[in-house]
């Protein structure tokens, strides 16, 4: 189960979130403030912080920075009523990983929270074995015996991503908000080209293959 920790100052908003995340099996801290929730990141084990911008004594921009200076890189989701780019510029400088804005769709949150979590997931497995083939995800390299090649960061995120749950079906949708965000303005064709690409390079392997699923996505069979 992951425990996700609501920093948030106002009562209503921070019992919706946690109400809405817990429908979902997450366990739920909540914090009032920046303070709070850095107390609360010192004694139990957060794997995602949902944070407000604007709160008492520290706000949610120093919260993330402090965070990131003390190394900390827990997934992010910044919430806040500004909209403007400067905002955003502020709050992705200190350090976060996603943004949204007031009113909060709970339904768009849930997904974020999934996207993050997922990404987060990934980066922390390091390592993948399927057969003789290794995925090392901090060099960004696959190896099969003797041999040895650096992908593009998309390219080893998309494969990792489907050699991590071997046979299920991931869309185009769920791989291009995942591995390229919901802010990218690429759209599902790109994710087509990075396959593409892929099966040229391992077109030799014989420990998986990536299967186009028609009408529905892509995943990997090994």
């Amino acid at each position: 189960m992951f425990s996700i920790l609501i920093c948030e100052d106002d009562n209503h908003i921070r019992r919706l979130f946690r109400d809405t995340l817990e429908k979902e099996g997450y366990s739920v801290f909540e914090a009032i403030d920046g303070v709070m929730a850095l107390e609360t990141l010192e004694k139990n084990h957060i794997d995602l912080l949902i944070t407000d911008v604007m709160m008492p004594h520290m706000d949610g921009h120093v919260l993330t920075k402090t965070l990131r200076e003390g190394g900390l890189e827990l997934p992010i989701l910044m919430i806040t009523a500004r909209e403007s780019i400067d905002d955003k510029k502020t709050g992705f400088k200190a350090g976060t990983d996603d943004y949204m804005v007031k009113p909060v769709d709970m339904d768009e949150m849930l997904l974020r929270v999934f996207a993050l979590l997922r990404r987060a997931k990934i980066a922390n497995e390091q390592r993948l074995v399927v057969g003789k083939t290794i995925l090392d995800y901090e060099a960004l390299t696959l190896s099969i015996g003797d041999e040895t090649i650096t992908l593009p960061k998309k390219e080893f995120l998309l494969l990792f991503k489907l050699l991590s749950a071997p046979n299920r079906i991931f869309t185009r949708a769920q791989i291009m908000d995942e591995i390229w965000g919901y802010e990218s303005e690429s759209d599902h064709r790109t994710v087509d080209v990075h396959i593409k690409r892929l099966r040229e390079k391992l077109e030799n392997n014989r420990d998986f293959e990536i299967i186009t699923v028609k009408g529905l996505g892509y995943k990997a069979r090994v």
